[in-house]
């Protein structure tokens, strides 16, 4: 039954020969016009990220590619490294759109063709110890995962498709999910996608995940690694550098989620289990509950940035939300489309008037502060209340005002669409 699933995946995820000629021409295509340039400079561009691993899934039209820049001549110029790039880049693809992206090391954003090609420069090395920039050591993760075999491969693929369909992928702050690496760590250290599930359902925090074996006991890895990085439920060493958390950005949610989903699909295998949602109005509008359903637009930026921005405002809104008694809420965004967001309430209309409760009688200060910010007070069973005059007692009202709130407005572009279905 297992079997049947994965290839049934496979035959959907897994780049076809047509697919991945394309990609092989292209990137050839744009890796030696800039090398043509830099050779000057005595750099080098080279493949990195999925591409390079073999690892990528079909429809995937970015490609991550490295310019190396010789240890010994640049150490000391490794903060000006994008500034040495940027010409080097505007003259080789004059006649296309570039962007530089803010990152820990500024990085560039190239569309060629029907593709997208993020190049990022980086110091030449061989050991992560002599990393600068943790952009750096990008390679070396390429170089390890490749020298496990090809066998491994579609497993990982399978890894990753999973957590994407669970929504369970990104180390992104606004996501705090799996990312590629962790995830092709985790399927060779368990040995194929199916025996990594199987270990999550028993997963215990903390998870200590030390392929490599840098460290001979769970002890030597809390002793020996930077303490701000032992927060997360699964600690996976690199293994490239032995003090780093690879999973350090993973969350306590995101962890459990993943041992749930995990258990689901090994009680019932499902290809369902591996397809993406999206969010779907229709289906939501066909819900008992009654339905906000917003659309933003939002500001240009670092996905990262923008990602952390959305999720500040989702919180709020289901925060503010909850008075009208929140049964679910949910929100998706990718770089390019608009936000979209939902909740889904029991009450659409509240009382005019709020009982709101403040200290017992006894406390005189507190009881003189709570009667200065409320007029309509009055005892009960020795503790001070109010009767509060609600302003948006109904749901639409109180949406239309929430979504203009300076807090939501100044992390997006503006609120394009408010619907109900109600």
């Amino acid at each position: 039954m297992y079997d049947q699933v994965y290839k049934s995946v496979l035959s959907k995820i897994k780049p076809n020969k047509t697919e991945q000629q394309e990609q092989d021409q292209l990137t050839v295509k744009f890796v030696s016009a800039l090398n043509k340039t830099l050779a000057q400079h005595k750099a080098k561009a080279i493949l990195g990220g999925s591409s390079a691993k073999e690892t990528w899934l079909t429809d995937n039209k970015e490609v991550d590619i490295f310019v190396q820049f010789p240890y010994q001549q640049f150490k000391v110029k490794s903060s000006k490294l994008s500034d040495l790039l940027e010409p080097i880049i505007k003259k080789t693809f004059a006649k296309h759109s570039i962007e530089r992206v803010h990152g820990s090391r500024d990085y560039f954003q190239i569309r060629y063709n029907n593709f997208l090609f993020e190049v990022v420069p980086i110091l030449e090395i061989n050991e992560a110890k002599d990393a600068i920039n943790i952009t750096d050591i990008s390679p070396l993760h390429a170089k390890w995962v490749n020298k496990q075999g090809k066998k491994i491969k579609d497993e990982i693929r399978l890894a990753k498709q999973f957590c994407k369909a669970q929504q369970l992928y990104g180390a992104e702050s606004y996501l705090n999910s799996f990312s590629g690496y962790m995830l092709e760590i985790l399927t060779i250290h368990y040995g194929n996608f199916e025996k990594l599930l199987k270990a999550a359902v028993k997963w215990r925090e903390p998870v200590i995940v030390d392929v490599e074996g840098y460290h001979k006991t769970k002890h030597k890895v809390f002793f020996e690694l930077n303490k701000s990085k032992l927060h997360s439920p699964i600690i996976i060493i690199d293994p490239v550098d032995k003090y780093r958390n690879a999973a350090a950005a993973l969350s306590k949610e995101k962890f459990q989620l993943f041992k749930k989903k995990a258990k689901e699909f090994l009680d019932k295998p499902s290809t369902e289990l591996f397809a993406e949602k999206k969010l779907d109005l229709v289906q939501l509008k066909k819900s008992k509950q009654y339905l906000v359903y917003l659309e933003m637009d939002v500001l240009e930026g670092k996905r990262d940035v923008v990602g952390a921005k959305l999720l500040k405002v989702f919180k709020h809104l289901r925060k503010e939300f909850k008075k009208y008694s929140l049964i679910n809420a949910g929100w998706e965004w990718s770089p390019g489309e608009s936000a979209k967001m939902y909740y889904l309430l029991k009450i659409k209309k509240l009382p005019k008037i709020e009982i709101k409760s403040g200290p017992p009688m006894k406390f005189k200060e507190h009881v003189k502060e709570f009667k200065m910010r409320n007029k309509d007070y009055y005892e009960e069973n020795g503790q001070i209340m109010a009767k509060v005059k609600i302003l948006q007692p109904k749901l639409k009202d109180f949406t239309k005002k929430a979504v203009q709130d300076k807090y939501v407005i100044e992390k997006i572009v503006k609120v394009s669409k408010v619907g109900f279905n109600f």
